[in-house]
């Protein structure tokens, strides 16, 4: 018995398919089920009950699941002893919201890179429910989302947070200025879709101000938000350093008598059952390079 054997068995029981199980172990799903089927010989029994459409696990296979996982996270203690002297190597899939696609995941690509040159990075770009979903299915190592996760299988670690601010078209709103929180029932309100995190703290805003809206707008991309505010479409908040820009520009025009909401934390999430020295080092990396200041690809 190999420990690549023991990495095939335990992937392809915890992702998707063995399709994601074998992407993520950078081998083919030939080479997935070859390792499968050798681990069965060498136990003398399956581990899978194969079908025409899925492979599910077979009770011997639930019932050594977990000690796999403890003998992964063993290999896993010993090559984090080990991390000083060996380089990470091979693919990393991260997925991001758009916050932060837009704004400093260039610079952590570029860490990335410079600091482990040997690393293939891949990037994802989603709203948090998607992120949480790629987690969970095995597709993605780690995930940099708003808020932290409610899914028992994943863990989450506040990295930092963004701000935001309340803004309409002059065109949108007479008096922006002067608008009170109540006037927001007789407005759209433009955001983003209920599956993103940043929804959080508009319903919080909301709940606290006692007001809803007159009608909701929603798309899932902040560039088509910040473009339907512009055209005064609606009200609604925006990224605090993009507000300015714009606002500055005479395009948009803060609401200076709404409260601005609560910052958003973010965290980066991986699975809780993943134990690689990787995420400790993409954690680190992400903690030194988060900044939602600099709206380096919007605008």
């Amino acid at each position: 018995m190999t420990l690549k054997q023991l990495e095939a068995f335990y992937w392809a029981a915890t992702c998707r398919s063995f399709a994601i199980a074998a992407s993520r172990l950078n081998i083919s799903v030939s080479s997935l089920s070859k390792r499968l089927a050798e681990l069965e010989s060498v136990i003398g029994s399956e581990l899978f009950s194969r079908s025409a459409r899925n492979a599910i696990l077979t009770p011997l296979g639930e019932q050594l699941l977990p000690h796999a996982r403890d003998l992964l996270r063993s290999a896993d203690d010993f090559l984090q002893r080990a991390a000083d002297s060996v380089p990470l190597a091979g693919r990393c899939r991260f997925g991001v919201g758009e916050l932060s696609s837009m704004t400093w995941m260039p610079r952590l690509i570029a860490d990335i890179r410079r600091e482990y040159p040997n690393l293939l990075v891949e990037p994802r770009v989603g709203v948090g429910e998607e992120v949480e979903l790629g987690l969970e299915d095995g597709e993605l190592d780690f995930g940099i989302i708003g808020g932290p996760s409610t899914r028992a299988s994943i863990t989450s670690v506040l990295i930092g947070q963004a701000e935001f601010e309340w803004v309409a078209s002059p065109g949108a709103a007479r008096d922006a200025r002067w608008l009170p929180p109540a006037a927001l029932r007789d407005h759209t309100l433009v955001a983003l879709p209920n599956s993103s995190g940043v929804i959080r703290i508009v319903d919080d805003w909301m709940t606290a101000q006692g007001v809803s809206p007159g009608r909701n707008l929603r798309c899932n991309g902040w560039g088509a938000v910040a473009g339907m505010l512009r055209e005064g479409l609606g009200i609604g908040i925006l990224p605090t350093a993009w507000a300015r820009v714009l606002v500055e520009r005479g395009e948009l025009a803060f609401l200076e008598q709404f409260p601005a909401p609560q910052p958003l934390s973010y965290t980066i999430q991986w699975r809780r059952d993943d134990t690689r020295p990787l995420l400790a080092c993409m954690r680190d990396l992400a903690q030194r390079c988060i900044d939602f200041h600099a709206p380096c690809c919007l605008m």
